[in-house]
């Protein structure tokens, strides 16, 4: 008999806060959901407020030797860092702590590697996967990252050590399939077009219920998980509104603060739909108390995908688990309305909504407003 059971990595969270205003404990708190959904637990934290990341180990020294007295503490076996690590620092930190050391961004490709079924969209994270990892060549160890705990799904097992030029190689290969699969998706959407149907992508910060929404409208069969990124592939299906008439209802991938260029690169071709579609819906977690500034990230997310001028309908979700009821404002969106997709309250109200309304509604243009990410 052999032990095969994987030993849960254990990791301490580090934050540089260089603006007072802003509270680096609300962007560590989703660090932890994302190491969590990634597999591993948090056993310790450590934020320092500097004006700036230090360039050589991102914390100062002093604190990188109280980082490494948490470790031996903790028994940690990694780092992660909220932000994103240059080569450099990549190297420093792992001389100095002897331990694995992951950024924000790392994780967040390794929970999509993870997430990725249909041939799309493993491409697409290859893609980012190895577009990161080509300025890290010098900072990483070990690029293939091979072996157990977070931050080591992805491409580069395909051989154990890949130079430059065979990154640049593979990653041309990637986008002739990706200039494929965008074909395929233009020929689709040209198809919508001719048959009239109306278009309506479904986009918002990740866990707010996009998913759990279309399968209640739809029954379309989404995996449905109270985790980040529980689902990464686009989805498209029928809605029958009161009028008899039909919309083609879109999934998207979620969005989240910091979210890595890598990704927005790499997701473009998907992220798409939204720029395509007729009108939006905007789903919103109204029971996060950090709603608000949720919905800034996803409307700054849009911009830079060039999505401005768009009818917006934004449908604060989750109001099952709603516990203080406060007023419900977008000022961006073109109709608001409160609902609850896992319970089926206030569908009827956006059906008819989308039938009277929907794409015959003059958007609004979103403005690029100045970004609140902490």
């Amino acid at each position: 008999m052999y032990e095969t059971e994987q030993e849960i990595e254990k990791v301490i969270l580090v934050a540089v806060c260089s603006n007072p205003n802003q509270d680096p404990e609300e962007s560590l708190d989703e660090l932890e959901e994302l190491v969590k959904t990634a597999g591993a637990t948090v056993v310790g934290r450590m934020i320092q407020n500097l004006e700036h990341a230090s360039s050589a180990t991102y914390i100062g020294s002093g604190k990188v030797e109280e980082l490494k007295d948490l470790i031996w503490e903790t028994e940690a076996t990694a780092v992660v860092c909220d932000d994103e690590l240059t080569p450099a620092q990549y190297k420093n930190l792992e001389d100095e702590l002897d331990v694995k050391v992951m950024d924000r961004t790392l994780i967040i490709l390794d929970i999509f590697a993870g997430r990725a079924k249909t041939a799309e969209g493993k491409i697409q994270v290859e893609l980012a996967q190895l577009r990161y990892r080509s300025t890290r060549l010098i900072g990483m160890r070990n690029l293939s990252r091979q072996g157990g705990g977070i931050g080591t799904r992805g491409p580069g097992e395909k051989k154990l050590e890949m130079d430059r030029r065979l990154i640049k190689d593979r990653i041309a290969q990637l986008n002739r399939e990706l200039k494929e699969v965008r074909q395929h998706r233009e020929i689709t959407r040209a198809k919508r077009t001719r048959n009239g149907m109306p278009v309506a992508a479904i986009v918002g910060y990740t866990n707010a219920g996009k998913s759990t929404l279309l399968n209640r409208l739809t029954d379309a069969g989404v995996l449905e998980e109270d985790k980040l990124f529980a689902t990464l592939d686009p989805t498209t299906r029928v809605l029958e509104l009161p009028g008899r008439q039909e919309i083609l209802l879109t999934d998207t991938v979620g969005f989240i603060r910091k979210l890595p260029h890598h990704l927005i690169e790499a997701f473009k071709s998907t992220l798409e739909e939204a720029k395509y579609a007729d009108y939006i819906l905007h789903v919103v977690d109204a029971s996060n108390p950090q709603h608000e500034k949720q919905m800034h990230i996803v409307y700054d997310t849009l911009y830079q995908l060039d999505i401005r001028e768009k009818t917006v309908i934004t449908l604060f979700n989750k109001q099952d688990a709603v516990t203080e009821r406060e007023p419900l404002r977008d000022l961006r969106a073109d109709h608001t309305l409160a609902v609850s997709a896992r319970e089926g309250t206030g569908l009827d109200e956006l059906k008819e909504l989308a039938d009277t309304a929907g794409a015959k509604t003059v958007g609004r243009v979103i403005q690029n407003r100045e970004s609140v990410h902490p």
